[in-house]
C-alpha cells in the first residue's frame, strides 16, 4: 500500500511524506517533549507550534476551555522566539527522518518575510507554514486570510525571501474560500492547509463574563469538522496545489473523508489532547480501511467525492 504524499511539486524543494497525516501546529508544541515517548519518524510530518520573531508569554489564563464536542482556546502565540528555535530546536529536528514544517506568524507583512529570511537553509526546516489568520492592524483588525490581497502579500514577502515550501494556512472566517485559494497559489504557497479555529466564545453564567480570560478564542475539535470538510471541497473545486486538512479529525475514517472531499494530507491537533497516540492511531486506521477496501494508493482518494451528479 502507498501512503506518499508530495506537497510540493513545483517547488525547488520537493515535500515527500511518507504517509499523509501530520500533526497540528499549537498542538504538538515543537515535538522535542514527545518525540521522547513516542516515534515521530512513523509520521507523516511534524509542524511546529506558531512562531515569532521575539518570544512571546502568551495570554493570561484560563485560556482553554473545553465544549461539546470540542476546545476553546486563546494561547496568544506563546513560544521561544525564532532565534531560540533555530538555535536550540532545529538542531533536533535535524536528526529526525521526517519533515518539520515551521510554522510562522507576524504582526506585520514585514515580519513574515524576516521570519522566512531566517529560517531558509536553517537544517531541519523542510517547509514553511505561513498563519495569514491573523488580523492586521493597518485594516481595522481585518485577517490577513480574509482578503485575497492582503493574503497574496503576504506569500508574495514570503517567497521573496525563502526558496523553502510554502503552505498558507488559510482561516475559516471568509464567505468564499475559492479566491483566497487562488491568491495565495498565484503568490507562490505550494500548498495550503484548511483551516485555523473558528472564532467562538464561552460564557460563565455564575460569573457573568466569558470563560476565557482574552474574552474569546478559535474553536476546533469534531464540533468544527463537517463546517471544516465543506471548505476543503470548495477549495478542492478551484485548488492547484494540494490541500492539507485540519479540523476535527479524530479517527482514520475522518481522515479517509477530507481526503475524498480533496486534501492530499491532514492534520490531527485538537485529538491530542484527549489521546496523545492519535496521530499514530490514524495513520494505521487509515491503512486498515485501504486494506479492507483494497486501495492501492492514497492518491486514489484523493477527491473522490467531488463528482456529485
Amino acid at each position: 500500500m502507498d501512503l506518499r504524499v508530495n506537497l510540493a511539486k513545483e517547488s525547488k524543494f520537493d515535500l515527500h511524506l511518507q504517509n499523509p497525516v501530520m500533526t497540528g501546529s499549537g498542538t504538538f508544541s515543537n515535538g522535542i517533549e514527545l518525540a521522547k515517548k513516542f516515534n515521530v519518524n512513523e509520521l507523516g510530518a511534524i509542524v511546529s507550534k506558531g512562531t515569532t520573531l521575539r518570544p512571546r508569554r502568551g495570554n493570561q489564563t484560563p485560556r482553554t476551555h473545553e465544549t461539546a464536542s470540542g476546545m476553546i482556546n486563546a494561547i496568544g502565540f506563546q513560544n521561544i522566539g525564532i532565534n531560540s528555535l533555530i538555535n536550540d530546536v532545529a538542531p533536533i529536528w535535524d536528526k529526525w527522518e521526517i519533515p518539520t514544517i515551521v510554522n510562522i506568524m507576524g504582526d506585520t507583512v514585514t515580519d513574515y518575510g524576516l521570519l522566512a529570511e531566517k529560517l531558509d537553509n536553517v537544517p531541519g526546516v523542510s517547509a514553511l507554514e505561513v498563519n495569514i489568520s491573523c488580523p492586521n492592524v493597518d485594516a481595522g483588525g481585518l485577517e490577513y486570510g480574509q482578503d485575497p490581497f492582503m493574503a497574496s502579500d503576504v506569500i508574495t514577502i514570503v517567497r521573496s525571501h525563502t526558496s523553502l515550501p510554502i503552505i498558507a494556512k488559510l482561516t475559516p472566517s471568509v464567505s468564499n474560500i475559492q479566491p483566497i485559494v487562488e491568491a495565495v497559489t498565484q503568490a507562490g504557497s505550494q500548498a495550503i492547509t484548511i483551516s485555523n479555529t473558528i472564532p467562538a466564545l464561552a460564557i460563565d453564567i455564575i460569573e457573568r463574563k466569558p470563560v476565557i480570560a482574552n474574552g474569546f478564542g478559535g474553536l476546533s475539535g469534531p464540533a468544527i469538522k463537517p463546517i471544516i470538510l465543506r471548505l476543503v471541497w470548495q477549495a478542492a473545486l478551484v485548488s492547484k496545489i494540494p490541500i492539507i486538512a485540519s479540523g476535527g479529525i479524530f479517527s482514520g475514517k475522518d481522515a479517509i473523508e477530507f481526503i475524498m472531499a480533496g486534501a492530499s494530507a491532514v492534520q490531527v491537533g485538537t485529538a491530542t489532547f484527549l489521546d496523545p497516540f492519535a496521530p499514530w492511531r490514524v495513520i494505521e486506521e487509515i491503512k486498515a480501511w485501504c486494506l479492507e477496501n483494497e486501495i492501492d494508493s492514497i492518491s486514489e482518494l484523493v477527491g473522490a467525492a467531488q463528482d456529485v451528479h
